[in-house]
């Protein structure tokens, strides 16, 4: 795709959600950590939900590890997959005491190595916390990623990732994330999609398919039957 291109997508989403940011609660980049480990699966508006509560008991990683992993499970119960993630930050919390005296590491290569820690995650860490530009591709921003034809349609997750860093300048990477998630959340949603309203109809390769099939089916509706 040509640069002119790229800037034409990036511009329109980012007149569309020029405010976007990270819609999960936090206030420390081990808080931040905690929330995207909780949200693998599961809505941001739910982990909100159960860190309101959460944070308010557990302040740091010994507070996490100084109870029964029963009592935390119940305590991310309404979380999906609430037992994995359970364990996930138990033993992310020892690892964090042992190795980093209890902080989070800033390095990439290090949030990886942790448990329950993707590169997803460790994208959204040190773009947010630590302000290192980053793209995360959760399912919102892979789906915008394909339909616009910023990557191609079976490119996994990393060459999704790689393709935008190429495509979009470094110093925009960060809130290009948070603009491609806002756009797909609300607008270019998985089911039901703007497309009738869309200002990037013109370069979106879903959009015209749906409304190419829903001028044919509104056509037939409105044959006469004999």
């Amino acid at each position: 795709m040509k640069v002119a291109e790229v800037r034409h997508i990036l511009d329109t989403i980012g007149d569309l959600f020029p405010d976007a940011h990270c819609e999960l609660n936090h206030s420390n980049a081990f808080e931040l950590t905690i929330a995207v480990l909780l949200s693998a699966q599961c809505t941001d508006a739910t982990v909100n939900k159960v860190t309101v509560d959460l944070f308010q008991k557990y302040k740091a990683p010994i507070d996490y590890i100084s109870v029964p992993l029963e009592e935390l499970e119940g305590d991310i119960r309404r979380i999906g997959l609430y037992r994995n993630k359970a364990k996930h930050i138990q033993s992310l919390c020892s690892i964090l005491i042992e190795q980093y005296g209890g902080e989070v590491p800033e390095a990439h290569d290090l949030l990886v190595t942790l448990p329950g820690v993707g590169r997803k995650t460790a994208n959204v860490v040190v773009s947010n916390a630590f302000g290192v530009p980053a793209i995360a591709v959760d399912t919102h921003v892979e789906r915008v990623a394909k339909r616009l034809a910023l990557a191609g349609l079976k490119d996994s997750v990393l060459e999704v990732e790689k393709r935008l860093m190429k495509a979009v300048p470094r110093d925009e990477w960060t809130i290009t994330h948070h603009r491609l998630i806002f756009f797909g959340r609300y607008h270019c949603k998985a089911q039901n999609p703007k497309c009738q309203v869309c200002p990037l109809l013109d370069v979106c390769r879903e959009g015209k398919k749906r409304m190419k099939t829903a001028v044919v089916r509104k056509a037939k509706d409105h044959t006469p039957k004999s």
